[in-house]
């Protein structure tokens, strides 16, 4: 499973590479956060094939059997979740803006080949293992038999620490309204700023600079993630901070002046605009509410189920609370990494919840005899592995990104991890209980 999933992940990187080069996309950071949102969903299509195989192998089924029934058993997860991802970023390209439709782009290019990679390659790279001599079920696991968890029981534990959660980031915000004039700490993209030209009397690399002179700019302006850009062929470099008084531009001139020896003239700095309008942002919230609505509408025809379908979307929206809330609580730069993490959150966190969702309408069919609960549970501890392993693949991506990245990659990193926590959290914890808590009081409205 290992080995055909990696064959499928390394042409599907190649394919993907490949068709960005193709149509000429224009690669923002936004447009790296779609590609990385389409990657996990990859991985995770591979995770949900093969942990099927391996419990169709655990039911007595020959190997040959538990691959063709793990690839069919596997699809409607993986088509429901993709396309529900899908309907997000195709009204994020249509109504979306800017770096967004970057964004957009990505992410619809990654779930079309994601699927294709692991529907149709991976089928054959496991086929072709099979023929050569990968017979015998050691190469695929059994899975072993699950004890089951009793997710649902501590519910309304479940409940109020989520509850919390999202009430600590609300009050984080009126904090941060009193202490530092905004709910947010707004970035330059969003709140302008000032730009400062420096000509040094020596080249430094944008490497040095970040070394020896960058932290002496966050203690002198107190901004802790400025913006550098060294201007090819000379000795110059352009800063941009929030925006900074005159009194704070003179600490930062003589900075410059004593410290390493810049001639004050050639010292300059002016007031910069928000490159993230009222629009943009305007576009973006009425663009997720769009999505938001039709994916509720995709969920509720497949499930045939307007419970699935609502909570759904109120653990998207969990997930998203808690994620601005953390924002708030660390005061970490709101700018085009913002957008882009709440995007990608949207899409990882529904695409879990389908995986959890499938199972449950699959068992309500093989499990009619048994209490609604009971079938809750069991879903869930079935796709236990699943979770953990994505959940776990991708944290490990967007980890290495925080350790290895510049200021602007980890500031979008940290959320997105605590974004992965949290759709690993809900998904297993709430959404299942939440919607056994809704059809219960549905069925006893009806009944």
């Amino acid at each position: 499973g290992g080995v055909a999933s990696g064959i499928a992940l390394i042409l599907y990187i190649g394919l993907e590479l490949g068709l960005l080069n193709g149509f000429d996309f224009t690669l923002t950071l936004p447009g790296i956060a779609g590609i990385i949102l389409s990657i996990g969903m990859a991985v995770d299509a591979n995770v949900i094939i093969f942990a099927r195989v391996k419990e169709e192998i655990a039911a007595g089924k020959t190997v040959r059997t538990a691959i063709d029934t793990g690839f069919k058993k596997a699809t409607s997860a993986i088509v429901d979740g993709n396309v529900t991802t899908l309907i997000a970023a195709i009204v994020l390209m249509i109504k979306g803006s800017g770096t967004i439709r970057g964004f957009a782009q990505t992410l619809m290019l990654g779930i079309v080949i994601s699927m294709i990679t692991a529907l149709l390659i991976t089928r054959l790279a496991v086929k072709f293992l099979y023929v050569v001599g990968f017979q015998d079920e050691k190469f695929y696991g059994r899975q072993k038999e699950r004890k089951l968890i009793a997710f649902t029981k501590p519910k309304h534990l479940f409940f109020g620490v989520s509850g919390a959660l999202v009430l600590l980031g609300f009050v984080c915000l009126f904090v941060n309204q009193s202490s530092i004039g905004s709910i947010l700490n707004y970035s330059i993209e969003f709140a302008g700023g000032t730009s400062t030209n420096i000509t040094f009397q020596e080249d430094y690399s944008l490497a040095e600079f970040n070394e020896k002179i960058l932290p002496v700019i966050v203690e002198t302006t107190k901004d802790s993630v400025p913006q550098v850009q060294k201007v090819e062929g000379e000795f110059a470099f352009i800063v941009k901070t929030q925006e900074l008084n005159q009194e704070t531009r003179a600490a930062l001139e003589k900075v410059f002046v004593e410290q390493f020896g810049v001639d004050a003239n050639l010292i300059t700095s002016e007031t910069i605009s928000p490159s993230i309008s009222s629009e943009m942002k305007s576009d973006a919230v009425i663009a997720v509410i769009i999505a938001t609505v039709l994916m509720l509408i995709y969920i509720w025809i497949r499930f045939s189920d307007i419970n699935f379908a609502t909570s759904a979307v109120i653990a998207l929206v969990h997930d998203v609370l808690i994620v601005f809330g953390f924002y708030a609580l660390s005061k970490t730069a709101v700018g085009n990494t913002f957008i882009a993490c709440m995007l990608t959150i949207v899409g990882y966190s529904i695409n879990a919840t389908i995986v959890i969702f499938d199972r449950i309408r699959e068992n309500l069919e093989v499990m009619k005899t048994k209490e609604i609960e009971e079938i809750v549970n069991t879903s869930i501890t079935q796709t236990l592995t699943r979770s953990i392993y994505t959940s776990l693949t991708t944290f490990v991506m967007v980890l290495f990104l925080y350790v290895l990245g510049v200021a602007s990659i980890k500031e979008f990193a940290l959320p997105l991890m605590v974004g992965i926590l949290c759709g690993a959290y809900s998904s297993v914890c709430i959404t299942g209980s939440l919607w056994m808590v809704m059809s219960k009081k549905f069925r006893k409205k009806n009944g």
